[in-house]
């Protein structure tokens, strides 16, 4: 096996049920049951306002060159989402409309791109397939490799295997491993339930009680001047 060239056409895929787990659980509730650490760093931000949510299918490849890009969407199956992995470089699109497309209609959920797509007007107007990136250029890619498909890569700061979950919305994108899945979706489906009855009692004028301010306050020794 080539390090650097090689290509990994099948991984093990989490149970739909599980992924599904997550569907409507904001990105932000995940990452606080996660101590605030999981998500994508902020400059890898969403190209359109479609939720992602699937199975990671990685890629890395070398700056500016969409090879294996185009080999993994002809490998990936429905529910999938290509991460593409090349070190943030921004000096040339990786993919645009057509690839996009060509993608939605095999069923993929969505790319993760660290760095850049082009048709930006376009993929900001779909309503049905997620796009996030680090940056848009009209400048197209290379083609001649070489890379690696379904290997771990790192993305924003995060590693990210073949078969964890991804769950994205206006905020970031949450890498979750399988084998937490369970229990973190049903903490952080707890957080948001939590959080609907905080904006109900604002929205009702009930207030936002939180002892834990005063409380560490105290801790740290406040002095309130104009007492």
């Amino acid at each position: 096996m080539s390090i650097g060239c090689r290509i990994r056409k099948n991984i093990v895929r989490p149970d739909k049920k599980l992924i599904e787990a997550f569907r409507g659980i904001p990105v932000a509730n995940i990452d606080d049951c996660m101590g605030r650490t999981a998500a994508l760093d902020a400059g890898i931000r969403p190209i359109n306002h479609t939720p992602l949510l699937g199975v990671a299918f990685t890629v890395m490849a070398p700056a500016g060159d969409n090879l294996m890009f185009h080999k993994a969407l002809d490998l990936a199956q429905p529910g999938d989402i290509l991460v593409i992995a090349t070190r943030g470089s921004m000096s040339r699109s990786l993919c645009g409309e057509i690839m996009s497309t060509y993608a939605k209609s095999r069923g993929i959920a969505g790319f993760i791109v660290d760095g850049c797509i082009r048709d930006y007007d376009e993929l900001s107007a779909f309503t049905d397939f997620s796009v996030y990136a680090r940056g848009v250029t009209p400048n197209g890619p290379y083609k001649n490799g070489p890379g690696e498909i379904n290997f771990p890569v790192a993305i924003g700061n995060i590693v990210i295997n073949p078969g964890d979950i991804l769950v994205g919305d206006g905020d970031s994108v949450i890498v979750i491993r399988p084998e937490e899945a369970e229990k973190l979706a049903k903490e952080a489906a707890a957080v948001h339930k939590k959080e609907e009855g905080q904006l109900a009692d604002i929205k009702s004028g009930k207030g936002f009680n939180r002892p834990f301010v005063d409380k560490v306050l105290e801790q740290i020794g406040v002095e309130y001047v104009d007492d």
